[in-house]
């Protein structure tokens, strides 16, 4: 689909009158990639020529687009229902996605709530970890501890537990809520997490835990906040400070939940089981847009047994039956492939595609994990310049601050994985 030249021009006309895109100034959002239509791995621009996506549509797009299984799911479902209120209601596709994920997620996880978002998603966790505390008589348990580096959405309550520094704490600094950070940790994703690693959290949790309600991290990888990887044994260890300063454990695997990191869940890496996870992302498969939050019978029975007598959240359009018949589709088009081989063959391309970069002097660290791989500068990309500069080679990479980063579609074959790592070295060494 290729739009006439006018038309094109009419297109970015509108939006820069009207729309107003994310991170972005409202009057001039810099470089604008005005796409008509994508398929497989590929996006169209209006002007016909298309773009490799490196970038799985922010990490969601984990079948590509336009896929005819999807496809097919969400025609169905819209042929039956595309929405009903969930008060006092229930429908197929929501208890099927509730059961599907239940089975698939550790086994104390047995209640599902649904929400619209990432951000929600966790939203929601932060609110059952205190509501569970004022429900068994705890209320002065309101606060919870995070990780620099890390990040959990953009909505208030979300952004207090995003990094400090990196975060946005220093535009909303009087309205957020004031919590514990510790530091993130230094052990690689190969190696033991030594005490050292520990030290800090384990004096807050120490000093505070009648305070804290909840401890909230990322588990094994640390997405926006930094893509940065960490031991799977520091999540050993932070489940047993939990338990020894009765504290809940939230897991927010919205970037790595569904084979991003070559587990199903990044949890898998530690054996370790929370007692509330975060999903979201790629549980539709990029196609809708819906989040779930996980609970334990611990959490769950003791916010129904608190005055309130429920859980005081309700999204309008949570457990959309359009949305849910979608992931119950994506999650079914995963598993029903040798998904393991896939990511690790990803893996294996981005980290040769990528090795390059090692030598580059303006490169700070290259590492892979999973379907992801990441080119950490020492200075921070000027975005106006470096994104035409990605277009240019045919491939969509979209870096924040010093990362230039891919987590590509799952279904992205070998020649298209190493155009993409050798786009990214051509721009990070014009740089």
């Amino acid at each position: 689909m290729t739009l006439a030249s006018d038309t094109w021009a009419e297109l970015l006309e509108g939006d820069g009158a009207h729309v107003w895109h994310p991170y972005a100034q409202a009057a001039d959002p810099g470089y604008i990639a005005p796409v008509v239509a994508a398929s497989g791995v590929r996006l169209q621009l209006a002007d016909g020529r298309e773009l490799i996506d490196g970038m799985a549509s922010w990490w969601c797009a984990i079948h590509g687009y336009n896929h005819p299984v999807m496809n097919r799911a969400v025609t169905a479902q819209l042929e039956t229902m595309s929405h009903v209120m969930f008060g006092g209601i229930t429908h197929p596709p929501a208890v099927k996605l509730a059961k599907m994920l239940a089975d698939l997620t550790p086994a104390s996880l047995d209640r599902v709530f649904f929400s619209d978002s990432g951000s929600v998603a966790v939203e929601v966790a932060m609110k059952m970890a205190i509501q569970y505390w004022q429900a068994i008589g705890r209320q002065s348990k309101q606060k919870m501890v995070a990780l620099r580096s890390g990040y959990h959405g953009d909505t208030l309550a979300t952004m207090s537990v995003c990094d400090p520094v990196t975060g946005m704490h220093h535009l909303f600094g009087e309205v957020l809520n004031k919590q514990f950070f510790a530091p993130a940790p230094q052990s690689p994703f190969d190696g033991p997490c030594p005490e050292s690693d520990m030290a800090e959290i384990s004096d807050i949790l120490a000093q505070h835990h009648n305070e804290i309600a909840a401890v909230i991290v990322e588990p094994v990888v640390q997405g926006a906040g930094g893509m940065r990887f960490y031991s799977p044994d520091y999540l050993r260890k932070l489940r047993a400070l939990c338990d020894a300063f009765d504290v809940l454990l939230i897991f927010d695997e919205i970037a790595t939940g569904f084979g991003r990191t070559g587990k199903l869940f990044a949890l898998e890496h530690a054996d370790v089981e929370p007692d509330l996870l975060c999903l979201g992302k790629s549980l539709t498969g990029g196609y809708m847009t819906l989040a779930a939050t996980l609970a334990n019978k611990r959490v769950s029975e003791g916010i129904d047994s608190g005055d309130a007598g429920a859980f005081m959240h309700g999204p309008t359009f949570m457990a959309n039956p359009l949305a849910c018949a979608t992931a119950i589709a994506s999650i079914e088009l995963l598993l029903s492939q040798p998904w393991q081989r896939t990511v690790q063959r990803i893996h294996d391309e981005l980290a040769t595609g990528l090795a390059p970069a090692r030598d580059l002097p303006q490169v700070a660290d290259v590492r892979t994990l999973g379907a992801i791989g990441v080119i950490e500068l020492r200075e921070a990309v000027n975005m106006r310049e470096v994104q035409p500069m990605f277009v240019e080679r045919g491939i969509w990479i979209r870096p924040f601050g010093k990362l230039v980063y891919t987590m590509p579609p799952l279904v992205m074959n070998s020649d298209d994985v190493a155009t993409v790592t050798a786009g990214m070295i051509d721009v990070v060494s014009r740089l």
